[in-house]
């Protein structure tokens, strides 16, 4: 695809994965700041290969989009709730809108076919990322950073544990 590609190198231990999780946001900077334009989709490949472990493969790919997996644990949670009020029912009916907005109704079979795409066998789709070989976790991570279809994607050595099919596909 278009756009801009940007490579960080250094020798081991000088900073790279913390500069890469200050600018994904998950650490703050001890100086300076890091802004993204409003709007800007931001996708970032985790390296805790072992976090999702009790979670569906599917539904760890499609964690990749934030804001529609926000919208639809919001709006399950208001009709789990047999106290929901007609205002929580409001609610849910825009986070409704929302869900549909980002995706959400097709993005289960967008999560399969990005897993297939990566070699993940259709078997293991529905199942946990426990059952997901440790070499392969990796790429569901993958899978997840891609989802959203981001404006920016930070990958922090992405190819590790990739055989060269995988990564001709990254590429591509």
């Amino acid at each position: 695809g278009g756009g801009n590609r940007y490579g960080l190198i250094g020798a081991n231990g000088c900073g790279k994965s913390t500069f890469m999780k200050i600018l994904g946001g998950e650490l703050e900077p001890t100086s300076g700041n890091v802004s993204l334009d409003p709007g800007i989709r931001l996708g970032k490949l985790r390296q805790d290969q072992f976090a999702y472990e009790d979670i569906r493969v599917l539904d760890v790919v499609m964690m990749g989009h934030e804001e529609m997996w926000k919208a639809a644990a919001e709006r399950d949670a208001i009709y789990a709730n047999p106290e929901a009020t007609d205002e929580d029912y409001m609610r849910a009916a825009e986070l409704e809108g929302k869900y549909a907005e980002y995706g959400g109704y097709t993005a289960e079979a967008k999560a399969g076919e990005l897993l297939l795409g990566i070699g993940i066998p259709i078997e293991q789709h529905d199942g946990p990322m426990s059952n997901v070989a440790p070499g392969w976790k990796l790429r569901v991570l993958l899978a997840q950073a891609l989802f959203s279809d981001p404006d920016v994607l930070l990958l922090d050595e992405p190819t590790n544990n990739l055989d060269i099919h995988s990564i001709h596909w990254l590429e591509d």
